[in-house]
């Protein structure tokens, strides 16, 4: 699946010069998180997230104006014209993120997964040719991804299948003793175990395997001084 099959169609935007109070009542009223902010070309310019807004509204509460001055004299005057300008900001423009990190309708689900875990953002505007057309948030991939229908079973021999699972145990330390035998994609998995949860994850191993109708369990635990 890809974005243009998830996202939302009809997306809250603002402008730059929006006031922030205005930008707070909205996402308030729409219960959403964040909006693009989009010029009047309809561009996409920035985002602004409930974040955003809550650092706004920190800075307030803690104002250079109300710290000691022999503190405002040792502090690096970038960093008090950056406390002043979240102070002080009237409008979306002035609080909001000007990296805009897209996608467009075609990109790939998994794609967009990533992109939000790697830059720990809730949702990302979908762009066609310099144009908004949506949005796809992480209830969008969840959707997404409870509708997508299962994988088909992958038509496997059994010599195959054997040889996956094999592949598989060997590259667990807990599946190094485990024998797998494949007769008609039924798996009969023989050797011995330490605990119930290796019992379950080699039979994990089986299940998850394409082409495997069934799985028989032959394992017995390992005897006392059997290494």
């Amino acid at each position: 699946m890809h974005a243009r099959d998830v996202m939302t169609t009809e997306v809250l935007t603002v402008t730059p010069d929006t006031p922030v109070r205005e930008v707070a009542r909205l996402l308030y009223e729409r219960r959403i998180s964040g909006a693009p902010v989009v010029d009047t070309a309809g561009k996409v310019v920035g985002m602004i997230s409930e974040g955003d807004l809550m650092r706004h509204a920190g800075a307030i509460g803690d104002t250079v104006s109300t710290r000691s001055w022999w503190l405002r004299m040792f502090e690096p005057s970038e960093d008090a014209a950056a406390d002043y300008a979240r102070t002080h900001a009237r409008v979306a423009s002035q609080v909001m993120s000007n990296k805009v990190i897209s996608v467009s309708p075609e990109t790939p689900l998994s794609e967009i997964a990533r992109m939000l875990e790697k830059n720990r953002v809730k949702r990302v505007p979908v762009i066609s040719d310099g144009r908004l057309m949506g949005i796809v948030s992480r209830s969008n991939l969840l959707r997404g991804l409870a509708a997508s229908p299962p994988d088909a079973p992958a038509a496997a021999d059994d010599r195959t299948i054997g040889e996956a699972i094999g592949a598989e145990l060997r590259d667990q330390p807990f599946g190094v003793f485990m024998h797998a035998i494949v007769q008609d994609r039924v798996v009969h998995l023989w050797g011995f175990i330490d605990s119930e949860s290796e019992r379950r994850a080699v039979t994990l191993i089986a299940e998850n395997t394409p082409g495997v109708e069934r799985v028989e369990d032959h394992m017995t635990n390992r005897p006392i001084g059997v290494a």
